[in-house]
Order: C-alpha cells, then structure tokens, then sequence
C-alpha cells in the first residue's frame, strides 16, 4: 500500500488513508472516551488510539496537557512494575459533560455528512 501524498494518514483498523484533518477533528473525543472507559497513562492511550488511526506520543501529549489543563483531567501518579512511575489521567465530572457534548455533535455531524454522501452518490 503506498502512502499518498501529505496530509494523509492510515486508517489502522480498515487499511486505508485519511486526510489529517479528519483525524485532528476526532482525536479529543477518541481520548475522552478512552479514558472514560478506564483511566490510563499516557503511553498506553497512544497504544490504544494507534490501533485506531496512526498517531504519535507527539501528538496525544499536548492534548492531554491541554484537557488537565481545562480540568477536564485529574492525574494521579502508579508505581510500575515495569519501569518508572506512570501518570494516569481520570476523566473529571467536567470532562464528562464535555465528552457527552462531543459525542452528540460528533453523531450529527457524521450522520449529515453521511447522508449528503448518499444522496450525492444516487444523484438525488
């Protein structure tokens, strides 16, 4: 599979390419519903959201920062048993009501899109 040109990143689960303003516009509620799942530490959200879309510690990073920063974030620190100690991040009741409000847009917005893709395809 060659890659195309830039601004494009894969799709992990399916294979393929999107542009990256795509996953730019998703990433914040990737992160909040991971986290709401179970808390978890930085590298580990980088694991699981690569599995998703391609992304880098260099990206999740500052967006953590950022949403402990708004208080949507509260960390607390683990020792490990595999290396240093780890930052958890544990989504705050803040960040809760955010990811909810994320979410419903981000279903309207996939559902009107998706539906203007279906009747463009059928020429309706």
């Amino acid at each position: 599979m060659t890659k195309p040109s830039t601004g494009y990143i894969i799709l992990m689960k399916e294979g393929i390419f999107i542009n990256t303003q795509y996953k730019k516009g998703v990433l914040e509620l990737l992160i909040l519903l991971m986290i709401e799942k179970k808390d978890m530490y930085g590298y580990e959200l980088v694991e699981a959201i690569s599995k998703i879309v391609d992304v880098n510690e260099g990206t999740i990073y500052p967006i953590l920062k950022r949403l402990t920063n708004e208080s949507l974030f509260e960390t607390y620190t683990k020792e490990s048993t595999e290396g240093p100690i780890r930052k958890y991040y544990h989504l705050t009741a803040a960040g809760k009501v955010t990811k909810d409000v994320q979410l419903k847009e981000w279903k309207k917005f996939s559902e009107s899109v998706g539906e203007f893709i279906r009747k463009s395809e059928t020429n309706e």
